[in-house]
């Protein structure tokens, strides 16, 4: 059965287009409070997970002992624009560590913003390995190993002991069983494993409680909301939504998306995870979904809840800056 409709977008007074997807908000315990469409499917979570991937880097003690700073792990989550700051960070990142670039392998890519991609052009330079927008999070897998006392050469490797934490990590926090045939590669070339968006959601309601870890794996969980909290330009940049939404609710969520429409929230004040992915891929539909749900079940005054809104029907404009239509949540979502 396919999965409802759940995002409309429309021109005019007509509906011009429509995304389908599935969804869930799960508790630490399990108790699902609202599902929607298949959620038992398992999804590739991408770069939704980077704040479980991040935990090994906490729990630890290695972040500790390199010294890293909250801004330092906070990057370690992020899918950053690739500014100068993000650069900066994950190079100190590396130094703590006594490394540099050359030791990272996601690959390079321009600066997802387009600002900042459009300054390093301009600059008369070309991106390397540290503009990538997963440059903190294998600084961290970098700064783990070393740490550990292991080379980090082939650090992406699944049987590399780093990638051996995070899958743990990941299962751990889920409940999910992370088996080779569920195993992909991430475009930043580490493993990506599919879980079930119910057992993603409960993953992400431990992130914010800390129930149901143990102890050290609380106190990194705290940790880790705290340093997002406290930077969350370093977490996505300037006009991206994880940035604006945690901006506007600071510890009250924790957001994160990743590749293909998927997204996840914890919302550490109500106890909750949600975990969403929209059929056709397209990150404006997850966007409007986990805007949704925040807004839904977040426990957020009316003054807050109106300015979510914009996340919940974001306005579309034609070239002249003229609104000519929203995007809405449909269905079960309306």
């Amino acid at each position: 059965m396919a999965n409802p409709v759940v995002v409309e977008a429309t021109r005019g007074e007509r509906i011009e287009s429509t995304h389908r997807g599935a969804g869930a908000v799960v508790d630490a315990d399990g108790r699902v409070v609202m599902v929607f469409g298949d959620a038992e499917r398992a999804v590739y979570p991408r770069s939704a997970v980077k704040a479980l991937q991040a935990m090994p880097l906490v729990e630890s003690g290695a972040a500790d002992r390199l010294g890293l700073s909250d801004k330092e792990i906070a990057l370690a989550c992020a899918s950053h624009s690739g500014g100068e700051d993000h650069v900066a960070t994950a190079r100190a990142m590396l130094a703590k560590a006594g490394r540099d670039e050359g030791t990272l392998e996601c690959g390079v890519h321009w600066p997802l913003g387009e600002a900042e991609a459009r300054a390093l052009a301009c600059s008369g330079r070309t991106p390397n390995a540290l503009h990538n927008n997963c440059s903190g999070k294998h600084a961290g897998f970098v700064c783990l190993s070393c740490a550990m006392g292991v080379e980090p050469k082939g650090y992406v490797a699944p049987d590399h002991p780093v990638q051996r934490e995070v899958a743990a990590a990941i299962a751990a926090a889920t409940g999910a069983r992370l088996s080779e045939e569920m195993r992909g590669v991430d475009g930043c070339a580490i493993p990506t494993y599919a879980v079930p968006l119910i057992a993603l959601a409960r993953g992400f309601a431990r992130l914010g409680t800390g129930e149901g870890l143990s102890p050290a794996g609380r106190k990194a969980a705290a940790r880790i909301r705290s340093a997002v909290a406290a930077h969350p330009m370093t977490v996505a940049g300037k006009g991206r939504f994880d940035t604006d939404v945690m901006s506007l609710l600071g510890a009250g969520a924790f957001t994160k998306g990743g590749a293909e429409g998927v997204f996840c929230a914890a919302l550490p004040e109500v106890g909750l995870g949600l975990a969403v992915k929209a059929d056709d891929g397209a990150g404006r539909a997850a966007q409007v979904m986990i805007a949704t749900l925040i807004r839904r079940f977040g426990g957020f005054d009316d003054e807050t809840a109106a300015r979510l809104q914009p996340f919940v029907a974001p306005r579309l404009l034609n070239w002249n800056g003229a609104e000519v239509g929203r995007l809405r949540p449909a269905g079960a979502l309306a």
